[in-house]
C-alpha cells in the first residue's frame, strides 16, 4: 500500500509521513485492475492487447441474449482495421494517431426536446450497469466483424432526461478538435466532411433495445481507435451510422442531417440499414467480406436482426429510405 519505500527510514524507526500512504480506495482499484490485467492476459486476445500496451479492464456481465455463434474477429484486426476520419482516411490511421486523442476530462451533453437536459461526466457513464453482447458489425464498403462490445441500452441513457412529445429524431455529435483528430485539420480531410461528424436516428430506433452506448469491447475500455470514450453502437446498421466519440446527443423535431448524406447524399441515405438488395453505387451489398476470412458471405438482411428490428420500417418503401 506505500506509495514510495523508504527501508533505511523504516530502520530508523522514523514514521511515513500520510502524503506518502495510498489511499486505500486507490490501493483496492489499483489491485482489481491488476488482477483483471492478469486474468485478460491469459486469453488470446489478452495477449495482443498486453503487447500493444492496450489493457485496462472493464467490467461486465455477459449478456447471454445478444451473441452471436459465428467467431469473434481477432483484437488486433478490431484494433487496427478501422474507417474513423477524424483521424486519416487509411485504415491504418486511427491506430497509428489514436494516441493524440484525450478521453480524460470528458464530458457528454444531451438536450434538446426533453424535460430534464444533463451534461454526463465520462466517469457518471461508466456508472450504469454494463453488459458484454457480441455484435455483428458491417461496413458500408462490404466488410464485416464480430465483436464483443460493452455498454448499456441508449434507451436507459435517453430515459434519464425524460425526451419530450415534440422529440422525433435524435441526433448525434463527435468531438471537433484539430489537435487530438489531426483528420480534421483543414487542408487535409476537412473538403470531405464538415465536421463536425454528425449521425441521427429516429427515436424508436434510438430507443430500441439492440442499440448501445458502447465503453469498452474485448474486456476493456474502449480503444482511442474505436472511439473512446464513448460511442453508439446501432449494429443494423452500416456502421458509419455508429458515431464515435460523442461529446452531445440532442432531441429533435425534425430529420437531422447526417455528414455523409451532406457528402453525398446519392451515395449515403438517412436510415442506412444494411440490405443485400440495394447496392451502393461503388459497392454491391449482395456478399460481403468478413475479415480473416477467404470466402465472401451472403449478406443478412438488417446484418442478422430482421426478427428484431423490420417491423421498425413496416409499410416504408427501403429503396426510397435507403
Amino acid at each position: 500500500m506505500l506509495v514510495r519505500r523508504d527501508s533505511d527510514r523504516r530502520l530508523r524507526g522514523e514514521g511515513i509521513p500520510s502524503r506518502e500512504i495510498t489511499d486505500h480506495g486507490v490501493y483496492l482499484n489499483r489491485r482489481a485492475f491488476m488482477t483483471g490485467a492478469a486474468a485478460l492476459a491469459l486469453l488470446p486476445w489478452g495477449r495482443e492487447a498486453f503487447a500493444q500496451g492496450a489493457l485496462e479492464p472493464l467490467q461486465a456481465s455477459k449478456s447471454a441474449a445478444y451473441q452471436v455463434q459465428d467467431a469473434l474477429t481477432p483484437y488486433k484486426s478490431v484494433t487496427t482495421y478501422n474507417n474513423f476520419y477524424e483521424f486519416g482516411t487509411d485504415k491504418g490511421d486511427p491506430a497509428a494517431h489514436g494516441a493524440s486523442l484525450k478521453t480524460r476530462p470528458w464530458t457528454l451533453k444531451v438536450d434538446g426536446l426533453c424535460a430534464k437536459p444533463k451534461t454526463f461526466d465520462i466517469d457518471e457513464l461508466l456508472k450504469f450497469p454494463l453488459e458484454e453482447r457480441v455484435y455483428r458489425l458491417r461496413c458500408v464498403e462490404a466488410w464485416s466483424m464480430i465483436i464483443p462490445w460493452i455498454g448499456f441500452p441508449l434507451s436507459a441513457l435517453l430515459k434519464r432526461v425524460e425526451p419530450t412529445g415534440q422529440a422525433k429524431y435524435v441526433e448525434f455529435t463527435t468531438l471537433v478538435n484539430p489537435k487530438m483528430f489531426p483528420g480534421q485539420k483543414r487542408g487535409l480531410f476537412g473538403f470531405v466532411i464538415d465536421w463536425p461528424y454528425t449521425e441521427g436516428l429516429r427515436l424508436d430506433e434510438a430507443m430500441h433495445p439492440l442499440t448501445l452506448m458502447t465503453v469498452g469491447l474485448y474486456g476493456q475500455v474502449l480503444p482511442n481507435q474505436n472511439g473512446a470514450p464513448i460511442r453508439v453502437v446501432v449494429p443494423w446498421k452500416y456502421g458509419f451510422k455508429s458515431a464515435k466519440s460523442l461529446v452531445h446527443i440532442r432531441f429533435t423535431s425534425e430529420e437531422p442531417k447526417t455528414s455523409w448524406n451532406k457528402a453525398s447524399p446519392d451515395e449515403y441515405g438517412f436510415y442506412s440499414n444494411v440490405n443485400p438488395q440495394i447496392s451502393h453505387p461503388r459497392w454491391s451489398q449482395a456478399t460481403e467480406r468478413r475479415i480473416g476470412e477467404l470466402r465472401r458471405r451472403d449478406t443478412l438482411m438488417f446484418n442478422g436482426y430482421a426478427d428484431q428490428v423490420a417491423s421498425l420500417y413496416s409499410g416504408m418503401d427501403l429503396k426510397k429510405a435507403f
